[in-house]
């Protein structure tokens, strides 16, 4: 009896050690595919069984049926939370499971830049986030969820300062404003806000001044020339005339050579025949071009045209007739090349 017994304590430690090796084994032996880390997308309504085949066909897994068996020993049921999850080199299933189990989504980048409209906008971002473009134009064309911070559809694209930044990909359009706003208020710090009140500007003035300022060049050595130039101007009274504010009045931005007909639009973006500055943004401004208006370089320049040398640089003039005498230049050499429209 006692032999038997004995048999018995055997037979069950020996079962007990069988499984836990059998456990760690299954549950937390690293078990992520050769080729890791893996980035896995995971949308709404997505069962455990569907996210281990998806595991498996990336490769992420090394070993299906062992995911399989220690989803079932952690009762792992699902549904599984969506999100943008990254799989490190060495994980377990164990640390695979937990991470999926509790939601731990990796960020997303998501950039943006060179943005003209909020159409443009809402292209960039769909997709990069769970918020489809679709959704983000609708929010942006429902003015009642910006006006209380004090924009209107037209100057709404001033809030999107063109950078790099860190979401979770289950922000929807809400989510993505919200921190847009955030990341707004962050920009204009006291020290901007400062130079704009300096420079009798409001923040949403410095914007749309730099966003024309971004459409006229991309050198960023000669923007603080250029926003004096266009503060002389508004100093003085005289129209901005500038070529950018044109194009976004006709909505083509295909055009490299403003002409006469095209000036006549009736537009209040048309700066040839309105004062000041125009009712928004003519592009997302870049942070350079902020900077550039509001430490924008002191001189007497109230005229500016592109080299005729076409190296994206520009010749300042203080007279018409010196004007005139360059843009002439610059004219010939766009006949030269055949561009005339």
């Amino acid at each position: 009896m006692k032999r038997k017994l004995i048999i018995s304590l055997v037979i069950i430690v020996f079962g007990l050690l069988a499984a836990a090796f059998l456990i760690r084994g299954v549950v937390f032996k690293p078990n992520a595919g050769p080729e890791a880390p893996y980035r896995i997308l995971v949308k709404d309504g997505t069962t455990v069984d569907a996210l281990t085949d998806t595991l498996f066909s990336a490769g992420a897994l090394k070993n299906r049926k062992s995911f399989v068996t220690a989803a079932r020993l952690k009762s792992f049921s699902g549904p599984v939370k969506p999100g943008l999850y990254r799989i490190e080199n060495g994980v377990s299933n164990n640390q695979i499971i937990n991470m999926f189990r509790a939601g731990r989504q990796s960020p997303v980048n998501v950039t943006f830049n060179n943005v003209r409209t909020l159409n443009e906008l809402a292209g960039k971002i769909g997709g990069q986030i769970e918020a489809d473009s679709a959704a983000i134009i609708a929010f942006f064309s429902d003015s009642a969820n910006y006006s209380d911070d004090g924009f209107t559809y037209q100057t709404l694209i001033s809030l999107f300062i063109p950078d790099t930044y860190q979401f979770y990909w289950t922000t929807d359009a809400d989510a993505f404003y919200e921190r847009m706003l955030r990341e707004y208020k962050k920009f204009w710090n006291d020290d901007r806000l400062a130079s704009a009140a300096a420079a009798g500007m409001k923040p949403l003035e410095v914007s749309v001044l730099a966003s024309i300022i971004d459409e006229e060049t991309t050198m960023n050595d000669e923007k603080p020339r250029m926003a004096g130039v266009y503060l002389n101007r508004l100093r003085l009274g005289i129209p901005l005339q500038s070529d950018p504010t044109v194009k976004f009045a006709l909505n083509n931005f295909t055009i490299r050579r403003v002409l006469k007909q095209h000036l006549k639009v009736d537009s209040p973006y048309n700066t040839y025949i309105h004062r000041g500055l125009p009712p928004g943004p003519v592009r997302c401004p870049t942070k350079t071009a902020i900077d550039a208006v509001l430490n924008a370089e002191k001189h007497d320049f109230i005229y500016f045209v592109a080299k005729s040398d076409f190296s994206g640089y520009h010749k300042f003039s203080r007279t018409l007739a010196e004007h005139n005498r360059y843009a002439s230049e610059y004219q010939r050499e766009l006949n030269r090349r055949k561009i005339y429209r």
